[in-house]
């Protein structure tokens, strides 16, 4: 079955009257998470899916074990699913969001360079620019980018890396390092079960990189709901209490 053009058209108000009417039906106090009865969506990079999709679950399942969490993995098209409700929560780095949706940063990290171990990179001490540059880099973008503030630092440096392809996700391109001989970059503490897994080691990279910040986002619609507040804060904690 697919929607009719009418469905479409009117499927924001439809969503408007729901949540409307369940404010309505909302007893007033305080939200007991053992009787939620519900699904929510969150919009997450594969980092933060990586990184908190485990304790999530695992509160989810003891202490509110009505609600249903959907990760969905970012991609393009993305900007409007808070505004039509097509996910409840987003929690990455919120570039650009629309000028309503409310944006809490959560935690920051930074990036790391990696390799798979005895990488020559890692030969002869501390990493310098011009090393840094001179192997071939493989990157971790949604966007399909082969370019970015690290190339701006190296060409301020009079310096140009090689970059030999990008892949989609963190995943995929510290699988990529570790076959291979290409030099990556991840965020050091969200990603750090995955490269510990998989035997890779990371050094610091001789550039100065602004550090990346890791937000959640939401529509206001949501600010007066006890349970999607609740939802906020459970992110708020997976994210904040993730080891460093």
């Amino acid at each position: 079955m697919v929607p009719t053009p009418r469905a479409l058209a009117v499927r924001g108000e439809v969503r408007a009257l729901v949540e409307a009417a369940r404010k309505v039906f909302t007893p007033p106090g305080e939200l007991d998470p053992a009787t939620l009865e519900r699904r929510f969506v969150i919009l997450a990079s594969d980092v933060v899916i990586t990184a908190v999709s485990v304790p999530l679950l695992t509160e989810v399942s003891r202490s509110a074990p009505g609600v249903r969490l959907h990760f969905v993995p970012e991609g393009h098209g993305d900007a409007q699913a808070l505004r039509d409700g097509s996910a409840d929560l987003e929690v990455t780095g919120m570039e650009d969001p629309a000028p309503e949706i409310r944006v809490e940063p959560l935690t920051e990290d930074r990036g790391v360079g990696v390799v798979r171990p005895g990488h020559p990179i890692l030969d002869g001490g501390p990493v310098t620019a011009a090393r840094f540059a001179a192997f071939e880099h493989v990157i971790a973008t949604r966007r399909g980018r082969t370019a970015g503030p690290v190339d701006e630092l190296l060409a301020g440096m009079g310096l140009a890396r090689r970059v030999a392809g990008s892949l989609p996700t963190f995943g995929a391109m510290l699988l990529a390092v570790r076959e291979s001989g290409l030099v990556g970059m991840t965020p050091e503490r969200l990603t750090r079960p995955m490269y510990e897994a998989l035997g890779l080691v990371t050094f610091a990279v001789p550039l100065e990189l602004p550090p990346m910040t890791i937000s959640m986002g939401w529509h206001p619609r949501y600010d007066a709901d006890p349970a999607h507040a609740w939802l906020r804060e459970r992110v708020r904690e997976a994210l904040t209490r993730h080891p460093t």
